[in-house]
Protein backbone atom coordinates (compact mmCIF):
# COMPACT_ATOMS: atom_id res chain seq x y z
CA UNK A 1 0.00 0.00 0.00
CA UNK A 2 1.43 3.38 -1.28
CA UNK A 3 0.65 6.52 1.32
CA UNK A 4 0.05 10.05 -0.17
CA UNK A 5 3.84 10.92 1.81
CA UNK A 6 4.99 8.67 -1.02
CA UNK A 7 5.94 11.82 -3.79
CA UNK A 8 9.52 12.32 -2.15
CA UNK A 9 10.05 8.36 -2.59
CA UNK A 10 8.71 8.29 -6.17
CA UNK A 11 10.70 11.17 -7.29
CA UNK A 12 14.19 9.34 -6.52
CA UNK A 13 12.78 5.92 -8.50
CA UNK A 14 14.57 5.15 -11.38
CA UNK A 15 12.26 4.05 -14.53
CA UNK A 16 12.55 0.42 -14.57
CA UNK A 17 11.95 0.49 -10.24
CA UNK A 18 8.88 -0.04 -8.90
CA UNK A 19 7.40 1.59 -5.53
CA UNK A 20 5.71 -1.69 -3.71
CA UNK A 21 5.62 0.35 -0.02
CA UNK A 22 6.31 3.52 1.25
CA UNK A 23 5.73 5.07 4.90
CA UNK A 24 7.12 7.59 7.70
CA UNK A 25 7.45 6.93 11.33
CA UNK A 26 4.90 8.52 13.60
CA UNK A 27 5.25 12.39 14.02
CA UNK A 28 4.87 14.90 16.92
CA UNK A 29 6.40 14.24 20.87
CA UNK A 30 7.45 10.86 21.31
CA UNK A 31 8.44 8.91 24.15
CA UNK A 32 10.35 5.82 24.18
CA UNK A 33 11.24 3.01 26.30
CA UNK A 34 14.66 4.33 26.80
CA UNK A 35 13.65 7.50 28.21
CA UNK A 36 12.46 5.44 31.32
CA UNK A 37 16.32 6.24 32.26
CA UNK A 38 17.26 8.92 30.19
CA UNK A 39 14.49 11.53 31.66
CA UNK A 40 15.86 11.01 35.06
CA UNK A 41 19.38 11.24 33.98
CA UNK A 42 18.71 14.80 32.07
CA UNK A 43 16.67 16.07 34.88
CA UNK A 44 19.80 15.87 37.70
CA UNK A 45 22.05 16.71 34.76
CA UNK A 46 20.17 20.19 34.19
CA UNK A 47 19.34 20.39 37.61
CA UNK A 48 23.03 19.91 38.52
CA UNK A 49 23.97 22.85 35.52
CA UNK A 50 21.51 25.02 36.83
CA UNK A 51 22.65 24.93 40.68
CA UNK A 52 26.30 25.46 39.51
CA UNK A 53 25.14 28.10 37.56
CA UNK A 54 23.08 30.36 40.08
CA UNK A 55 25.97 29.23 42.54
CA UNK A 56 28.90 31.13 40.18
CA UNK A 57 26.45 33.71 39.09
CA UNK A 58 25.90 34.66 42.79
CA UNK A 59 29.97 34.74 43.48
CA UNK A 60 30.29 36.59 40.67
CA UNK A 61 33.17 35.00 39.62
CA UNK A 62 33.11 35.22 35.51
CA UNK A 63 35.19 31.66 34.91
CA UNK A 64 32.61 29.90 36.70
CA UNK A 65 29.96 31.53 34.85
CA UNK A 66 31.34 30.91 31.50
CA UNK A 67 32.26 27.19 32.53
CA UNK A 68 28.96 26.38 33.86
CA UNK A 69 26.98 27.95 30.49
CA UNK A 70 27.57 24.89 28.12
CA UNK A 71 26.69 22.45 31.00
CA UNK A 72 22.69 24.35 31.16
CA UNK A 73 23.02 24.23 27.51
CA UNK A 74 23.27 20.98 27.19
CA UNK A 75 21.09 20.21 29.98
CA UNK A 76 18.14 21.79 27.97
CA UNK A 77 18.79 20.08 25.73
CA UNK A 78 18.76 16.74 27.04
CA UNK A 79 15.61 17.50 29.10
CA UNK A 80 13.79 19.53 25.85
CA UNK A 81 15.52 19.95 23.13
CA UNK A 82 16.53 15.69 22.41
CA UNK A 83 12.52 15.45 21.96
CA UNK A 84 11.96 18.60 19.48
CA UNK A 85 14.63 17.68 17.22
CA UNK A 86 13.68 14.21 17.04
CA UNK A 87 10.13 15.20 16.14
CA UNK A 88 11.61 17.79 13.61
CA UNK A 89 13.52 14.84 11.85
CA UNK A 90 10.98 11.98 12.15
CA UNK A 91 8.94 14.88 9.97
CA UNK A 92 11.54 15.23 7.79
CA UNK A 93 11.98 11.39 7.32
CA UNK A 94 10.30 9.14 4.67
CA UNK A 95 11.15 5.44 4.11
CA UNK A 96 10.44 3.63 0.64
CA UNK A 97 10.90 0.08 -0.61
CA UNK A 98 11.19 -0.92 -4.37
CA UNK A 99 11.44 -3.99 -6.36
CA UNK A 100 15.61 -2.83 -5.89
CA UNK A 101 16.09 -1.14 -2.88
CA UNK A 102 15.27 0.62 0.68
CA UNK A 103 15.41 4.35 0.43
CA UNK A 104 15.18 6.45 3.31
CA UNK A 105 15.29 10.57 2.84
CA UNK A 106 15.49 12.37 6.16
CA UNK A 107 18.03 15.18 7.38
CA UNK A 108 18.30 17.62 9.69
CA UNK A 109 19.68 20.55 8.04
CA UNK A 110 20.12 19.06 5.07
CA UNK A 111 18.43 16.32 3.11
CA UNK A 112 20.31 12.98 2.99
CA UNK A 113 19.26 9.59 0.97
CA UNK A 114 20.44 6.44 1.48
CA UNK A 115 19.51 3.30 -0.90
CA UNK A 116 20.32 0.13 0.21
CA UNK A 117 20.51 -2.76 -2.49
CA UNK A 118 18.69 -5.36 -0.89
CA UNK A 119 20.02 -8.14 -3.06
CA UNK A 120 23.19 -7.42 -1.12
CA UNK A 121 21.94 -6.55 1.84
CA UNK A 122 22.32 -9.66 4.31
CA UNK A 123 21.96 -8.50 8.15
CA UNK A 124 18.44 -7.29 8.48
CA UNK A 125 16.60 -7.35 11.99
CA UNK A 126 12.95 -6.83 12.82
CA UNK A 127 11.70 -5.61 15.90
CA UNK A 128 8.37 -5.65 16.65
CA UNK A 129 5.58 -4.44 19.13
CA UNK A 130 2.92 -6.44 20.38
CA UNK A 131 0.61 -3.40 18.17
CA UNK A 132 2.47 -4.33 14.70
CA UNK A 133 4.65 -1.31 14.69
CA UNK A 134 8.35 -1.73 14.54
CA UNK A 135 11.23 -1.33 13.19
CA UNK A 136 13.86 -2.92 10.31
CA UNK A 137 17.30 -2.43 10.89
CA UNK A 138 19.23 -2.96 8.00
CA UNK A 139 22.57 -3.79 9.28
CA UNK A 140 24.09 -4.66 12.97
CA UNK A 141 23.13 -2.00 15.92
CA UNK A 142 25.91 -1.47 18.74
CA UNK A 143 25.05 -3.20 22.01
CA UNK A 144 23.72 -0.16 23.86
CA UNK A 145 22.47 1.55 20.38
CA UNK A 146 19.25 1.13 22.21
CA UNK A 147 19.96 3.36 24.88
CA UNK A 148 20.43 6.85 21.80
CA UNK A 149 17.28 5.90 20.24
CA UNK A 150 15.64 9.11 19.45
CA UNK A 151 18.85 11.03 20.83
CA UNK A 152 19.37 12.66 17.47
CA UNK A 153 22.83 12.69 18.08
CA UNK A 154 24.84 11.90 14.78
CA UNK A 155 26.78 8.52 15.34
CA UNK A 156 23.70 7.55 18.14
CA UNK A 157 20.22 6.23 17.93
CA UNK A 158 19.05 6.48 14.67
CA UNK A 159 22.13 7.53 12.44
CA UNK A 160 23.89 4.21 13.33
CA UNK A 161 22.59 2.22 10.92
CA UNK A 162 19.86 2.55 7.91
CA UNK A 163 16.06 1.70 9.72
CA UNK A 164 12.94 2.14 8.74
CA UNK A 165 12.27 3.53 12.69
CA UNK A 166 8.71 2.88 14.25
CA UNK A 167 6.63 2.03 11.25
CA UNK A 168 3.01 0.30 11.13
CA UNK A 169 2.55 -3.73 10.07
CA UNK A 170 6.26 -3.74 10.71
CA UNK A 171 6.31 -7.12 9.77
CA UNK A 172 4.28 -6.99 6.80
CA UNK A 173 7.37 -4.66 5.15
CA UNK A 174 9.91 -7.33 6.35
CA UNK A 175 8.14 -10.06 4.42
CA UNK A 176 8.30 -7.39 1.29
CA UNK A 177 12.07 -7.51 1.70
CA UNK A 178 12.41 -10.79 2.18
CA UNK A 179 10.18 -11.54 -1.34
CA UNK A 180 12.48 -8.77 -3.28
CA UNK A 181 15.65 -10.51 -1.80
CA UNK A 182 14.54 -13.84 -3.54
Amino acid sequence: MLSHDSLPIQNELSSNEKLLWSGRPPQGLLFRAADIALIPFTLMWAGFALFWESMAIASGFFLFILWGIPFVLVGAFMVFGRFLVDAYLRNKTYYGLTDQRAIIISGLLQTEIKSLNLRTTSDITLNQKSDGTGSIVFGTLPPMAWMMRGTSINGMGRNMVPQFELIPDAKRVYELIRTVQG
